[in-house]
């Protein structure tokens, strides 16, 4: 069933949708469209990209401060425009923003500057994605963090199945199918962030480093200032974490889609008002597309054993699928129902995970043919991967 979408785009003012300031040796990005929470889009990865090539190879840059203007890091990618953009031209265009916004992502693993993310307010998909590849990873009591693209018929992605299949026990698994949001003591107790600072620090502690960088720019010095900051990060009695050795390993560790949901299921017939996110778990997963959760486990899975740009090349390829309609259109659906016409009530094909033919998934891990898909480069750095990932 072909889905329908109409959408009258409306232009942003001529703002700079992307800053970048000097400071000493520190070298800013800041992300600029706080009215709409600051979604990735094509223009903001290739000035990113573009301008942190730059940095890589300039000896007066001594380390790379990641932050963004408003309330919110960035609420992901803009899927609406990529969206407006496969439908009012060809299903490979947003493909072009991918795939900066996937590079900028490895340069910024991969950088032999130091890079610090200062994360305040809500972060997911994309710009997550983005952000988490950083030295360090500085989150607030006012972060959120969550990567729901399987509510939109999308899977996690940006380097998202290299970091969530590393994170402890089955939390990954968990993150990913469920879309759940957590707090910044939830991230830096999983390991997503790497310090937690209070918001009322946070602009001492970018001035604090543009300071020390220009002593000294190495990581550990960076650090060093950035412990004097952080403070003890105290899970809420109800975190989902709390149940990690317990029920999220118990059923998220589980083989398939099918038997996580149902021993979920049984999970939260016994469960207690405590335990409310085990309900919620359930509700999310049953909501969203089911050919998403089953690649989505599989992404999860794989990316356990495999390096980050393994990751991004097998993403890439799963995302150009899914635009290209390779299986179906349930990412046309998701994003007609949650953000076009706003009824949320996705029409999925096929409706349940049960129907989710082996095979279709198999089609999705494919290769893509590059006489249509100009292919995928990635930036070649210096910086130890392994030490900041």
């Amino acid at each position: 069933m072909a889905t329908n979408i109409t959408y009258t785009l409306r232009h942003e003012a001529a703002e700079e949708v992307v800053f970048f300031e000097e400071s000493s040796a520190v070298r800013k990005v800041i992300l600029n469209r706080p009215a709409k929470l600051n979604p990735l889009n094509y223009e903001m990865a290739s000035k990113i990209l573009r301008t942190l090539e730059k940095y890589e190879y300039d000896p007066a840059v001594g380390c790379i401060i990641l932050k963004a203007n408003g309330k919110a890091f960035s609420a992901g990618g803009d899927i609406i425009s990529v969206v407006c953009s496969s439908i009012g031209g060809h299903w490979s265009y947003p493909l072009l923003y991918y795939r900066k916004a996937v590079m900028a992502a490895y340069l910024i693993a991969t950088s032999k500057k130091p890079v610090v993310s200062l994360v305040h307010g809500l972060v997911m998909g994309a710009g997550a994605g983005l952000t988490m590849q950083a030295t360090f990873r500085v989150v607030t009591e006012k972060t959120v963090f969550a990567m729901p693209e399987v509510g939109i018929g999308l899977f996690p992605d940006i380097g998202a199945t290299y970091f969530l299949s590393r994170l402890p026990g089955s939390f990954g698994e968990y993150l990913a199918l469920t879309g759940a949001r957590i707090n910044g003591h939830e991230m830096v107790a999983c390991g997503i962030a790497s310090h937690f600072v209070f918001s009322k620090d946070m602009s001492l502690l970018e001035k604090a480093i543009c300071m020390q960088v220009s002593q000294s720019s190495t990581a550990s010095a960076i650090s060093q200032i950035i412990e004097k900051f952080a403070g003890a990060s105290n899970l809420e009695e109800g975190s989902a974490l709390r149940s990690l050795e317990t029920v999220i390993n118990r059923c998220f560790s589980r083989s398939t889609v099918e038997e996580i949901l149902s021993s979920l299921e049984i999970e939260a017939s016994k469960s207690g008002a405590a335990d409310k996110w085990i309900r919620e778990a359930c509700i999310s997963i049953k909501s969203a597309s089911p050919t998403s959760l089953k690649v989505t486990l599989r992404s999860i899975r794989e990316g356990r054993t495999r390096s980050l740009e393994q990751c991004l090349f097998r993403e890439f390829f799963i995302c150009g699928h899914m635009l290209r309609g390779t299986v179906n259109r349930d990412f046309y659906e998701g994003s007609r129902a949650l953000l076009f016409d706003k009824d949320k009530n996705p029409k999925w094909n096929p409706p349940t995970v049960e129907q989710v033919l082996e095979e279709a998934v198999d089609k999705l891990f494919e290769d893509m043919d590059y006489q249509e898909l100009s292919p995928l480069q990635l930036p070649r750095m210096s910086g130890d991967l392994t030490a900041k990932l």
